[in-house]
């Protein structure tokens, strides 16, 4: 890829969305809001849960590029599109350019949703507030909001917070400092569902609600939580208590042009983005027959990965110089960036598994010599 339009990309990320259209609000999208975060989450209560089945699902602020402002979309009540299946939250996340938001999903498992605290069972690491039992959701009444004359399946299980604050996303000046467990990145790895539609109509519903921005209600919604999707006017509805910190619009919030050391870094978007292939290091079992026939399985591998990787990167940049032939606009470049990210996360997991495939199949190593025996 040529300087000068890896540089026009990078630029891009930074100053645009990675999809204008709300209505794509599709698993596995990164959206890109400029420089600016998040406000604080704002203090609101839950209100009731409308049925046996409904999962709750906290409110977050999400971006409109048309007007240049966060907007709230409330906390609501969905149904589960399977029997088994958790909601992992989306979250903002400092990416090195810009803030990146991470749309969540249903699955089997929740998985890493920023080491934000949304409450209400969703504390920065999985989920506490109820489980799946014989196709049945059981309630924690500790944190959840149940009728119990209505909903029978519940539980109590008190849960200990350690930190309470309001911050909104992960990573860059004053985000949470919280990386992805080996758990959490199993479950990013397992079969997802992406939101309903249900959920997609309330986002949008949201984002056409001039109250909900927060410039206008200054990081304290008016309409925080609904009862269901959508509910914006349903008695049920509740208002945020308070603003989760005092609003600031553009400084307090920004990720700055340096992150800190410590802050995610942005996925990969292309091979050449990826970490260097480490070569793999002799066994020295003992047997000299078994650590050379692992050596050269290990080599042959090492050497097929790196091919795979440049004939990728090669794939990707023809495609880019072809784009930039066609003068695309910047819609198209977006689009193509994100399938090439794409491309390039399941080149990395492919390889990744055939690394530990391998190496499952090493030599033990030679067992240590028996100490001496003192005289």
């Amino acid at each position: 890829m040529s300087s000068t339009f890896r540089s026009l990309t990078v630029r891009s990320l930074a100053l645009a969305l990675v999809m204008l259209a709300m209505s794509a609000a599709s698993f596995g999208q990164f959206r890109v809001a400029i420089t600016v975060g998040p406000p604080a989450l704002p203090v609101y209560e839950q209100p009731v849960c409308p049925g046996d089945g409904y999962l709750w699902t906290p409110g977050y602020w999400y971006w409109d590029d048309d007007v240049s402002d966060y907007y709230w979309v409330p906390g609501t009540w969905v149904l589960a599109p399977e029997v088994g299946f958790l909601w992992t939250p989306g979250w903002w996340g400092w990416g090195g350019e810009a803030f990146i938001f991470h749309t969540g999903y249903w699955g089997p498992q929740v998985g890493f949703y920023g080491g934000i605290n949304y409450g209400f069972g969703y504390f920065g690491v999985g989920f506490a507030g109820g489980r799946w039992d014989n196709g049945h959701f059981f309630y924690n009444r500790a944190v959840m909001n149940v009728n119990v004359t209505n909903i029978h399946n519940v539980y109590n299980t008190t849960i200990t917070n350690t930190t309470v604050n309001r911050v909104s996303y992960n990573g860059g000046n004053g985000g949470i400092d919280a990386r992805a467990t080996p758990a959490e990145e199993a479950a990013e790895r397992d079969r997802h569902i992406p939101p309903v539609a249900a959920q997609n109509e309330h986002v949008q519903a949201a984002r056409a609600n001039r109250e909900l921005r927060a410039s206008v209600n200054q990081g304290k919604p008016p309409i925080a939580a609904t009862p269901k999707p959508g509910d914006f006017s349903d008695r049920g509805a509740v208002a945020a208590k308070e603003a989760g910190a005092p609003y600031r619009a553009s400084d307090e919030n920004r990720g700055g042009a340096a992150p800190r050391a410590d802050s995610p870094a942005r996925p990969a978007v292309h091979p050449n983005d990826l970490p260097a292939a480490e070569r793999p290091t002799p066994s020295n079992s003992g047997n000299p027959k078994a650590d050379q026939k692992y050596q050269k399985q290990q080599e042959k591998l090492y050497a097929k990965q790196n091919q795979e990787r440049q004939k990728l990167q090669t794939k990707q940049d023809q495609e880019h110089e072809q784009l930039q032939k066609q003068k695309a606009t910047e819609a198209k470049t977006q689009q193509l960036e994100q399938k090439h990210q794409q491309q390039t996360q399941q080149l990395q997991q492919r390889h990744e598994a055939q690394q530990q495939h391998i190496q499952a199949s090493r030599p033990a190593p030679a067992p240590a010599p028996p100490a001496a025996k003192p005289r």
